[in-house]
This record gives structure tokens, C-alpha cells and sequence, in this order.
């Protein structure tokens, strides 16, 4: 009996979850805390942080880190955050969640999408701790985020002047990149390379597996957007064993899956009157819209290269040579494609929203 006893207790005790530490400061199992971790400092000597929400739950299980505003004017990512929080008890929590509503924060105040020094944090991780400011910020993003995670969701909107159909974006030949966004339930899948220096494959490069969320237009929310971000990190919460159960149920339809995209863009300059917008279904030679001058003496058709669904487009109809008009993603099932984000969409619209004390 003795030795029972004694393996039960070592048995207890691997299990037992230890506080989480991140910065200078530790999170007690079931606690929550905001960690402030220090940036910068401005030209006025106001010191700048990196706000970080830890919910460190009671129970063993996954790091999986949320984050947005990496670009600072993405803003529908923030309010995705704020509206998960709402709805997660610690107490309930087995792992821990890192919540990062603004990482530019220097971008955000401005509302712009850059850094100060007009880098793309984006594209400078995974940083350098005696770097440029954005390679100071990702450093910090690096070390006290990526690699304490086991998993991250990465929330993203169009650029300004742009929108984005609801879609999740991971790299090729993943297969648990590829589970998670089936379990995440949006409206498209889309296969696309690592770019250098993104958060995504600095992320890959150290065995975190992420999913990135693009949704929506800079400096604008997008109720259908929002919601479906909530319910998709709830689902993989929920996947993940995160959490044990929910109000969301999982996606009964099939994302739409493409691995290859393309922007068709303006032939010239002028005015782009667009006749199909995101999330429409197109077929090769499809006219997308008009272009014409000012005038109306041209009136140039834009046709679709290729069969599609219409993931992005612009919202501005004033158009240089160049410009990009609509972004169209190739699709492997065309017919059932529309029919899929429809019923996405509906079920997600139709879905009353929690109230305040409805935790999971």
C-alpha cells in the first residue's frame, strides 16, 4: 500500500500545474493577470508596454497565445479579443491563453498600419534585441510569446481601402495547421507560402503551429467577421481541449479550400465601377467590373482569369495602372462553394450573441 500511495503522489504531482511565468512576473494556476511588458520609451519619456492578458488555468494543457493588431490599424482583431475574453472562465480553462489585442501599439495610437520608423512588423521577426524598433518589438513578441506557445491564432484585416472575405490562411503540407483551421470553421481555407520575417514563420520555424485569420477592412469592424473569429477560436479552444465544453457548436459545413490566388489588376488608370464583390463565385472570363475615365468615352471590361471565389477587393473605384482590383482564390468544388459560405455566414448572423456571464 505504501508504494501505492507513493506512485499515486508522483503521479500527482507531474500533473500539478505550475504558475506561468512571462516577463519578471509569475500567474498562479486559475489566476488571471495583465502583464505589462516594457517596449520603449517615447521621445517624452513615456514608457511604452506590451499589454499581455494571461488566463493560466487550474488545469494541464496547451499554451495557445491570441494575438492582433500586429498591423496597427487591423483593427477588427481587437474586438475579437475583447469579445473572447467575455466568454472564458479561468476556472474552467485547462492551459493557458495569452490574449494580445494590440501588438503595434505604437501603430494603433496613430491608426496607422506601420511602426514609427515606417517598418512592417510583419515582416522583421523574429527581431533583434539591439535592432530597429519594429526588429525591438518583435524580439520581445518572440521570446515572451512564441516560444511559451504551443499554438497561436494571428488576427489580421484587409490594408485600408481594402476587405477581405473571412478566411484563415496557413502553410502548406501542415496537416495539424490544417485540422485546426477545420476546426476553426471559416468560410475558406487558404494554402499560402511563409513570407520572411512574418510572425507566421517565425512561428514555424520553432514547431508553433498558427493559424492566421484575415477578415475584414483596416480601421472598420465587420459584425459577420467579428463573430465568426470568436467562434472560430472558440471551436479550436475546444478542439485543443481548452475547454470541455460550449455554446458553439462545431462547423457542420466545409470550408472552402484553395491553394492558389491571384489579384487581377487595373489595366490602367481610371474609374472601376465592380459588378461582384467578396465571397461571390466567378468563372474564367467573368467581367468583374468596368473601367472608365472620367469622362465615359472608355469603358474597358476587367474579366476573371481564372474559376474563383472573390476573397478580397477594393473599396475605392478610383484606380491607377496597377492597382489591384479583386483578389480571386481558385477552387477545387466551384459549385458547392457559394452554397458553403452562405450557410456559414447565415449560421453565424443567426447566432444570438452571449450574454456577459455566459462563460465557457
Amino acid at each position: 500500500m505504501a508504494k501505492d500511495k507513493a506512485d499515486t503522489s508522483s503521479l500527482a504531482k507531474k500533473q500539478a500545474v505550475l504558475p506561468f511565468s512571462i516577463g519578471q512576473e509569475e500567474v498562479a494556476p486559475g489566476a488571471v493577470a495583465t502583464i505589462e511588458l516594457p517596449i520603449s520609451r517615447l521621445s517624452t519619456r513615456t514608457h511604452m508596454t506590451l499589454p499581455v492578458r494571461v488566463l493560466h488555468g487550474s488545469k494541464p494543457g496547451p499554451v495557445l497565445f491570441v494575438s492582433a493588431g500586429v498591423h496597427g490599424d487591423e483593427i477588427i482583431g481587437v474586438e475579437i479579443i475583447r469579445r473572447l475574453l467575455a466568454k472564458i472562465s479561468v476556472k474552467r480553462l485547462a492551459g493557458t491563453l495569452l490574449c494580445i489585442p494590440v501588438v503595434n501599439v505604437f501603430g494603433f495610437i496613430m491608426h496607422q498600419r506601420y511602426l514609427p520608423d515606417r517598418r512592417d512588423l510583419n515582416r522583421s521577426f523574429p527581431g533583434s534585441s539591439s535592432g530597429s524598433l519594429a526588429g525591438q518589438l518583435a524580439h520581445v513578441f518572440n521570446q515572451e510569446i512564441i516560444r511559451r506557445s504551443n499554438y497561436g491564432i494571428d488576427l489580421h484585416s484587409a490594408a485600408i481601402h481594402r476587405t477581405n472575405l473571412p478566411q484563415i490562411r496557413i502553410s502548406a503540407d501542415n496537416a495539424r495547421a490544417q485540422e485546426l483551421a477545420n476546426a476553426f470553421g471559416p468560410p475558406a481555407i487558404i494554402v499560402s507560402q511563409l513570407r520572411d520575417g512574418s510572425l507566421r514563420q517565425c512561428a514555424a520555424g520553432q514547431g508553433v503551429d498558427i493559424l492566421l485569420y484575415e477578415a475584414g477592412e483596416a480601421l472598420r469592424f465587420d459584425e459577420l467577421a467579428i463573430r465568426l473569429g470568436v467562434r472560430g477560436i472558440l471551436r479550436v479552444m475546444h478542439h485543443l481541449g481548452m475547454t470541455s465544453k460550449g455554446r458553439v457548436a462545431p462547423t457542420t459545413t466545409v470550408p472552402v479550400q484553395s491553394s492558389k490566388s491571384q489579384w487581377v489588376r487595373a489595366p490602367e488608370g481610371g474609374i472601376f465601377r465592380a459588378m461582384y464583390t467578396s465571397g461571390d463565385r466567378v468563372e474564367a472570363n467573368t467581367i468583374l467590373g468596368y473601367l472608365s475615365d472620367p469622362f465615359g468615352d472608355t469603358d474597358i471590361p476587367v474579366c476573371s482569369p481564372v474559376d474563383g471565389i472573390i476573397i478580397g477587393r477594393t473599396n475605392v473605384p478610383i484606380v491607377n495602372q496597377g492597382d489591384a482590383l479583386m483578389h480571386i482564390a481558385q477552387v477545387m468544388k466551384f459549385d458547392t462553394a457559394v452554397k458553403q459560405m452562405d450557410e456559414i455566414a447565415e449560421d453565424a448572423l443567426s447566432d444570438p450573441m452571449f450574454d456577459e456571464d455566459e462563460v465557457i
